[in-house]
């Protein structure tokens, strides 16, 4: 689940994120970013199936953390489902996103 290609880590996202499980979504983006170990986060959408209000305010939120610690935070691999609602509320101005992940060095 973590990598690190070049300077940027990866972090696979998966399944539903709501408000279940957005607290912690947001406290392991949150512990990968804050890690020395990268200048930035790809986090891997390809296998999240839906994305409520809480899953993107976790989004929102680990982005600007991100910002804070001048660290890239790259949405990678977004479903069409998924894409339509940054798309929606405008965030996908916000948010950077590659069609998929940068092939490994």
């Amino acid at each position: 689940m973590q990598t690190v290609t070049k300077e940027m880590a990866i972090f696979q996202a998966q399944g539903s994120l709501n408000a279940s499980n957005a607290h912690d979504f947001h406290s392991s983006l949150v512990q990968k970013i804050q890690s020395d170990l990268a200048d930035g986060l790809f986090v891997d959408m390809s296998q999240v199936e839906s994305l409520d209000s809480a899953g993107l305010i976790s989004l929102v939120s680990a982005l600007k953390q991100a910002r804070q610690l001048q660290k890239r935070l790259c949405l990678c691999s977004v479903p069409p489902a998924i894409r339509i609602v940054f798309e929606l509320t405008q965030l996908d101005r916000a948010f950077e996103m590659v069609d998929e992940l940068p092939a490994a060095a």
